[in-house]
């Protein structure tokens, strides 16, 4: 098992953040669905009586989504994978600032595979040490790793000239760019997305060498996923949960449409 904390430094409020993300959740799904491939969304409605972080959190949104991925994982697995089973569910329970989404495979790995991911959202730099109140042990084994959306390098396949943090200002809120090793303490307002990542995948021989290309597709996911969230502000700066909401409805009925037609869209796997 695999344990890493992601935090992702950004200028916005926390409120703004709530919007931001959902906004830009649906954008980037329609970017990565087409050609039989992407996200078939089979629930989003609210919950309630739900526990999460010790109680602290019990209602919010539930999304239960679908993700059809034959060419968005390596090759090798590719190889020894049946037909059909490169299928990952996504169970997410948003109760903002606190989200838990849990990935599994239950057609084919069933219990030997998880991935969960813990996001904490709070309105600072990104120095707390244990927001997920994680206990010794797993504190022990956890890696934190610090993403900065304006200098850490991005691949040439992810790499957008229009989704640039490091040029980017925005026009409704004058925010931008972020130039510098220090942009952090120099923004105002400022928040930090704190992103727990456990991992674990039991099969004998591969176990170590998948968790670790999982560990590293969740950093360059976090970190193009962040990097557009910024450079999309003037599209979602504005906008209220109602609109947000509308906006997933319409985006479940394009991603339909998209999946069964046309070509496979988005970040392929990454084989190193």
């Amino acid at each position: 098992m695999l344990i890493k904390e992601f935090r992702v430094t950004l200028p916005l409020t926390v409120e703004e953040y709530q919007v931001a993300q959902l906004y830009s959740v649906a954008e980037a799904s329609k970017d990565n669905t087409g050609g039989g491939e992407g996200i078939e969304v089979l629930k989003n409605e609210p919950f309630t009586d739900y526990p999460l972080l010790g109680g602290k959190y019990t209602s919010g949104q539930y999304t239960y989504k679908i993700y059809h991925l034959a060419s968005k994982v390596p090759s090798y697995i590719r190889l020894m994978a049946p037909k059909g089973s490169l299928e990952i569910h996504e169970e997410a329970w948003n109760a903002y600032p606190y989200c838990r989404t849990v990935i599994t495979n239950p057609g084919y790995m069933k219990d030997n595979f998880v991935i969960c991911i813990e996001s904490m959202h709070i309105g600072d730099k990104g120095n707390q040490d244990n927001v997920h109140e994680l206990p010794a042990d797993k504190l022990k084994n956890r890696e934190v790793v610090h993403i900065d959306i304006a200098n850490d390098p991005v691949s040439a396949n992810d790499f957008k000239a229009d989704e640039e943090p490091s040029k980017f200002k925005s026009t409704k809120t004058g925010r931008g760019p972020l130039v510098g090793k220090d942009w952090k303490n120099k923004v105002d307002p400022v928040m930090t997305c704190y992103k727990l990542v456990t991992c674990e995948f039991k099969w004998f021989g591969l176990q170590s060498r998948i968790e670790n290309f999982i560990q590293k597709q969740e950093k360059r996911l976090f970190t193009n996923f962040h990097r557009q969230v910024f450079c999309w502000m003037d599209r979602w700066h504005g906008l209220t949960m109602e609109d947000i909401r509308a906006i997933e409805d319409k985006t479940k009925e394009e991603l339909e449409a998209l999946r069964q037609k046309g070509e496979v869209r988005g970040m392929k796997a990454d084989e190193n």
